[in-house]
């Protein structure tokens, strides 16, 4: 899959992003139909940041559409309330995940993941599955495995080739396309410094933003290129081209400075 609309100067066609993520709470989700991307995935930031389901079926026809959808929350159980899901228009293709605590109740949170996430795929048309922490089970539900991106990213698709995985492989990537230290930083710093080896590297109450300075500068400044594509779009084209290298099919970029800077 493959940008749709973008010429060979565009950002969108230098980075060679497969799709766009989308978060509901910054952006109109109609946005899409002027993104030149064939691809557009959804974020989930809490039931009530649902966008209407009348604007994600707007777009079938003209994009593949994934919506992401907690596999514990109300609406998505498919061991309880699963009415959100059935209401769902046909088309609509989902990304099946454990969900972030941040946007779970504390009921939701405690349901078991293992269960749900395999009943789930079973149940979905063409389902991705995001591993983050839950890796194996995720493995073993099956699906396209969607990864955020680490350091580790390109030895772990590497490894799922030796190992003989021969299905689709899927990276979700906060992206900025900048050179601009600062602007990285104001972008996906506070990103980057709440992945766990991050986190215990930074000084206590540092700041993670543009104004860190001396250790934490150091630090944020080598983890925002761990754990998001940034730099200018040649320089993001060139680590998508060695993910797909690696082994990834898909790879998906969140416009973490704002949507205009991916077209």
């Amino acid at each position: 899959m493959r940008t749709v609309t973008g010429s060979d100067g565009s950002v969108a066609a230098r980075t060679g992003l497969d799709g766009v993520a989308l978060k509901p709470t910054e952006c109109d989700v109609g946005v899409a139909a002027d993104l030149p991307y064939d691809l557009v995935c959804v974020d989930y930031e809490g039931r009530d940041a649902l966008p209407a389901f009348d604007r994600l079926a707007d777009l079938i026809g003209e994009r593949e559409v994934r919506l992401t959808t907690p596999v514990r929350a109300d609406g998505f159980d498919p061991h309880g309330d699963d009415s959100l899901a059935r209401r769902l228009p046909a088309g609509v293709r989902r990304v099946l995940v454990a969900g972030h605590a941040a946007y779970l109740t504390d009921r939701e949170a405690a349901r078991a993941v293992a269960p749900r996430l395999g009943d789930a795929v079973e149940a979905a048309a063409d389902p991705w599955v995001g591993t983050e922490g839950v890796e194996r089970v995720a493995l073993a539900a099956g699906g396209t495995q969607y990864e955020l991106l680490s350091r580790s990213t390109e030895r772990d698709l590497r490894a799922l080739r030796a190992a003989g995985f021969d299905g689709d492989l899927a990276v979700y990537a906060p992206t900025v396309p900048s050179d601009d230290e600062d602007a990285v930083l104001d972008a996906v710093g506070a990103y980057a410094a709440r992945r766990n080896p991050v986190r215990r590297a930074l000084p206590e109450d540092a700041a993670t933003d543009s104004t860190a300075r001396g250790r934490a500068r150091e630090v944020l400044s080598k983890a925002v290129r761990d754990f998001a594509l940034v730099g200018d779009a040649d320089a993001i084209g060139e680590r998508v081209g060695a993910l797909k290298d690696a082994g990834a099919d898909h790879v998906v970029g969140y416009p973490a400075a704002g949507v205009e800077t991916l077209r």
